[in-house]
């Protein structure tokens, strides 16, 4: 059994269940049992306690979302599945937990180290103090081509996570978003991250706050394409920079990168007459930009986190309030990044960079869980194309 007793070796799977080795192995086949290599001997596997638990007493349906997430592919008759053990993030009850703490009451006060730590499963150990800018950092372009050209060096330069020892692995996570964090704000003295990011935009020191709630409220939020993208480039031994590279680029055509960007825009010209300018895109399209969504019918608790304490201007302020009264729906994470984006008088992208930059602590954690402790993500790809020889 492994330290946190997740994880079986295969006699005391077959002691629990009942059975003989070949039905634990269909079991297996079948995704009704997680396994993953045994770290002290890759020859061997461990199975997941919790589904040798829910098999040995019966049950034959899936667990709840926060222990596993089945996730259907889209299209064509639905012709993949995969199926992923997750103990980093989970929405439940209509909020948002980071390793079973709510993660809206987190960024009241948390850094983003706490919350890496956290997320990274760090109980003791703390890896970024004595974490120094690099000589050769990135310059040059926008910040997310400087953020994509530090993950891209690392990549290259790091070794692959497989066989590593998880410590090393936290290590080189720790020094990926710092130096991730020193390509967008530049370097300059070791501060706490969001203070680096504060003083490469000019921000005041009394606002830094919110640049530290925007990047603790962006970390993680359940199952989507980054995650999967970041735990399959983990689980194939990509390094903890090539993982986060292949999410964060994945997270960039999401629906919500591209809602941060559209309402982002949008801002600019609300923001000179909002009762005008949410009553035509109302009238126009039946919506407001940023407000309603069906992940949150009762309102993004992320949203309400990092407005409660935004302390907008005027101008900003009637946007928020005139888009409620007239959609009838509570703001979400896109629009409140951007209303703090002004808010701090950050560059145009201000809003996209917060996001990138803060799901880049969650996707870290994602790599890591799934090199440390993830079971192979499973799954099948059926050939639907042209007969093999066919003309």
């Amino acid at each position: 059994m492994d330290a946190e007793g997740r994880w079986i070796g295969r006699g005391e799977a077959l002691t629990r269940l009942g059975v003989k080795a070949q039905t634990l192995y269909a079991y297996v086949s079948r995704g009704r049992i997680a396994a993953r290599p045994d770290p002290a001997d890759p020859r061997r596997s461990l199975y997941a306690v919790d589904d040798i638990a829910r098999m040995a007493s019966g049950q034959t349906s899936a667990p709840d979302s926060a222990s596993l997430v089945l996730v259907p592919v889209q299209g064509a008759a639905a012709r993949g599945e995969a199926s992923i053990l997750s103990s980093v993030g989970v929405v439940a009850g209509g909020r948002l937990f980071y390793r079973g703490l709510d993660a809206a009451q987190l960024s009241q006060n948390a850094t983003v180290e706490d919350v890496a730590r956290r997320l990274w499963h760090l109980r003791e150990a703390n890896p970024f103090p004595g974490l120094k800018p690099r000589v050769d950092a990135v310059m040059g372009g926008s910040a997310r081509a400087r953020l994509y050209a530090a993950l891209g060096r690392r990549a290259q330069e790091d070794a692959p996570s497989t066989g590593r020892a998880a410590a090393d692995l936290r290590h080189d996570a720790a020094s990926v978003l710092n130096e991730a964090v020193d390509a967008v704000a530049g370097p300059g003295p070791r501060l706490h991250f969001h203070q680096r990011l504060a003083r490469g935009w000019k921000v005041l020191e009394r606002d830094a706050h919110l640049i530290r709630r925007a990047l603790v409220l962006s970390a993680d939020h359940d199952l989507d394409a980054a995650v999967l993208t970041t735990r399959a480039a983990a689980g194939g031994g990509a390094p903890m920079a090539g993982a986060a590279l292949a999410g964060i680029t994945t997270l960039a055509g999401s629906t919500l990168a591209i809602e941060v960007a559209s309402v982002s825009a949008w801002l600019f010209e609300a923001r000179r007459d909002p009762a005008a300018s949410v009553r035509r895109r109302f009238e126009t399209e039946g919506t407001v930009p940023g407000f309603g969504t069906s992940d949150w019918p009762d309102g993004d608790p992320r949203a309400t986190a990092l407005l409660s304490a935004a302390d907008l201007p005027t101008d900003l302020a009637a946007v928020l309030h005139q888009g409620r009264a007239v959609s009838g729906h509570e703001p979400g994470l896109a629009l409140a990044l951007a209303l703090v984006a002004r808010r701090l008088d950050l560059p145009r992208e201000g809003a996209s960079d917060l996001l990138m930059i803060g799901r880049l602590t969650g996707l870290l954690a994602h790599a890591l869980d799934q090199a440390i402790d993830g079971s192979p993500i499973r799954a099948r790809l059926r050939y639907v194309g042209p007969e093999p020889g066919a003309n």
